[in-house]
Formats: C-alpha cells, sequence, structure tokens
C-alpha cells in the first residue's frame, strides 16, 4: 500500500472514530437529559416510583391542577423531604409516637433535624384511594396560608407510602378534647365559642377567599386540630375540591356519617352549604358534648341533629342539653344565639342555610377580645347580675 493509500486509510479510521466519539456523546447526553427529566417529573406529580435516598433534602415547586386556585396568601412551593429524615425524625415511626390513626393510614409526632416539631401522616399505598388523596391534599395546601389552615412544611414518598408533613398541634383533634378519655373541662363556654370562631374563619377563607371556592367535603371534629393555646385550624383536605370541577355523582360520595349533608347524601349535590351543614353538626358537639352518632342498640344508631333539633327550638328544654362539662354560668342570651346559628346550619334545604361568612359575624359579638372576638367580658358579668337580679 503506497503512502497515499495509507493516509486515507488513516483519515477514514480518524474520521470514523470521532464520529463514533460524537454519536455515544449525544447519546449520553440524551441519556442524561431524559433521567434528569424524568426525576423532576416523578417529584412534581408524584409518581409511584422509588426516590432514592441519596438524593437528600431538597426543594421542588408543585405543578398542580388546582394552578387556577388563587388564594390571598400563596406559596411558593413545598419541601420534598427525604424518607429518611422523617424515619430519623420519628424514630423510625415508633408506636409509641403514634398521634392517631385513620382509614388510610396513621399519624406520628416527630422531631426534624432543625429542631422543629412536626406531624408525620403516614399513607399506606396498599389503599387505591391514597395516590389521588395525597395528591389533592398537597397540592391544596401547598397553595394556602390562614391562621386557622393546617401549616403543610412538606411532602414525602417511597414504594410503600405517602408522607405529609404538618406543623404539630400540641393539643390535638377537637373529637378527642370532646370525647376522649380525659375530662374536657379546659374547653370552657368562651373557648368553645373562639374554637367555633376558628372554625367559621377557616371555611370562610375556603368559600369566600379561594377562587374558585374550595369545599372541605369531610369538616368533623376529628380533622380540626388545636395548637398549644387552643387556636383551632382546619385539616385533612384529601376529600377537598373546587367548585365547578366535581360532577354530581352519587357514586362518587365521600364524607363521615353525622356531618353529611342531606342533599349530599340523597342526589350527590355538593355546594358550600354542605360545609355548613357539617359546621352545625360540629356546633352540636361543642354544645351538647355528644358525638354526631350515637349507638342505642347493637346495629341501630341516632343521629344527635335528628334528637338536638326539637329540643334547640325551646328555651326551656335548652339549659338542661348543655354539655354538664360546661362548669361556669352561661349568658343564656348567648346560648339561645349559638343554638339558633346550629338551628339554621342544619337546616334540610341548603339554600335556608346561611353563608360561613354570615355565621362567622354572628359569633364575632359572642367571644371575648382576648380569644380575637368583640365581647366585653364585663358585659356578660353585667348580664348575669340582671338576670339574677
Amino acid at each position: 500500500m503506497n503512502s497515499g493509500s495509507k493516509l486515507i486509510v488513516a483519515l477514514v479510521v480518524a474520521c470514523s472514530s470521532l464520529g463514533a466519539i460524537m454519536f455515544f456523546s449525544l447519546c449520553f447526553w440524551i441519556y442524561h437529559f431524559r433521567c434528569k427529566h424524568r426525576a423532576r417529573t416523578d417529584a412534581s406529580s408524584f409518581s409511584a416510583s422509588c426516590f432514592e435516598p441519596e438524593k437528600g433534602f431538597y426543594l421542588t415547586p408543585i405543578s398542580s391542577k388546582f394552578g387556577s386556585l388563587k388564594v390571598v396568601s400563596k406559596k411558593a412551593s413545598v419541601s420534598f423531604i427525604d424518607y429518611k429524615v422523617l424515619e430519623k425524625a420519628t424514630d423510625n415511626f415508633n408506636p409509641t409516637r403514634k398521634l392517631g390513626e385513620g382509614g388510610f393510614g396513621c399519624v406520628y409526632e416527630g422531631t426534624l433535624e432543625d429542631s422543629t416539631p412536626v406531624a408525620v401522616k403516614k399513607l399506606d399505598c396498599g389503599n387505591k384511594d391514597v395516590s389521588g388523596d395525597f395528591e389533592i391534599e398537597v397540592k391544596i395546601l401547598s397553595k394556602m396560608q390562614h391562621p386557622n389552615i393546617i401549616s403543610l412544611l412538606g411532602y414525602s414518598t417511597n414504594c410503600e407510602a405517602r408522607f405529609i408533613v404538618y406543623e404539630l398541634m400540641q393539643n390535638g383533634s377537637l373529637d378527642t378534647k370532646l370525647h376522649g378519655p380525659s375530662p374536657r373541662s379546659t374547653l370552657t363556654w368562651h373557648m368553645r365559642m373562639k374554637i367555633a370562631l376558628d372554625i367559621a374563619r377557616g371555611l370562610e377563607y375556603l368559600h369566600g377567599q379561594c377562587q374558585p371556592p374550595v369545599i372541605h367535603r369531610d369538616l368533623k371534629s376529628a380533622n380540626i386540630l388545636l395548637d398549644s393555646n387552643f387556636n383551632a385550624k382546619l385539616s385533612d383536605f384529601g376529600l377537598a375540591v373546587t367548585k365547578g370541577r366535581r360532577k354530581k355523582d352519587k357514586s362518587d360520595l365521600s364524607g363521615t356519617l353525622g356531618y353529611v349533608a342531606p342533599e349530599y347524601l340523597l342526589d350527590g349535590e355538593l355546594t358550600e352549604k354542605s360545609d355548613v351543614y357539617a359546621f352545625g353538626v360540629v356546633l352540636l358537639e361543642l354544645l351538647l358534648g355528644r358525638r354526631p352518632m350515637e349507638k342505642l342498640a347493637p346495629g341501630q344508631c341516632q343521629s344527635i341533629v335528628n334528637w338536638a333539633l326539637p329540643q334547640l327550638t325551646d328555651r326551656s328544654k335548652l339549659p338542661d342539653i348543655l354539655d354538664p362539662f360546661i362548669e361556669e354560668k352561661v349568658d343564656m342570651k348567648h346560648l339561645y344565639q349559638v343554638a339558633a346559628v346550629a338551628l339554621l346550619c342544619l337546616q334540610p334545604e341548603p339554600s335556608y342555610r346561611p353563608l360561613i361568612a354570615d355565621v362567622l359575624h354572628s359569633l364575632v359579638p359572642l367571644v371575648p377580645i382576648t380569644l380575637g372576638g368583640t365581647l366585653h367580658v364585663e358585659e356578660t358579668l353585667s348580664s348575669d347580675h340582671q338576670q339574677n337580679s
């Protein structure tokens, strides 16, 4: 082979080698780009694939089907927290740290590495509804910031479960305080009215300040949490929907028996007035200290609404059905006003129920100034004195 032929062969080999290098480099870049894009997509859409623990703690914005939801104070992003961080925070989800248990999983108390106390909800992926409820709750709460809505601190996933991290509410749920084993004398009349006002403020935020309005759909005493100062916050938004997005479907009924509005139970009709009905049930719990559904005999239950409604309209019977754990003397005028609010909220026909904004305005004058209302305590003492005279 002459020198010219050798030069041509050398050039061909060199070009082929350069082409191969460029080709493999291009393939590697495409592969790397797709992997990176897939990881981002998985994090933002909460896919079922496993997150690798080595990736540590990072932030990712929530891309949401609730993107059109506009609120007064919108959070920019929600923290994705590595699973190992939550394991350490909860002592490997130690049963002694369990705060409560629901249909989809358990809630554990924990402490993050920066000493932040948290509540971690662990949702078992064995339930087919978990992924949907998890996604809805994280995406809705990531858009909200209100003193009477639970604060979302972060979320996490692994192959077996989904995790939602909230601020820790030291006094647990209203359900536990009202119906648990410990005496409920700490829930004084004024404190109960303050809690009712907090709940109304949280609902008014959902119904009046979010665009489109948000319907909680599972308002109940178990989903009302109390902090160390007994400030009440709405929690558990897994069943929440935005107004106009949900089609009427009787096969898609959700909620808790005893709190579900009759029109929703019978016809699948869901509006903000459904939340108002549930608020009325919670108000009855605060007044009477009784559960929404009471067992009378095996297979037989009684609704607190059916039992209480006839007595709410009889002023002579009202003091006798009041929770006996309310130790202090109650201003009867205020008691009648609260009973009237409950009665309106529990009307079978939704159009007869008030807006939650009207309920809010009715409760503000019944709560002392020191607890967030406009009532001067001297007014109550003066009223009691006049009645005694």
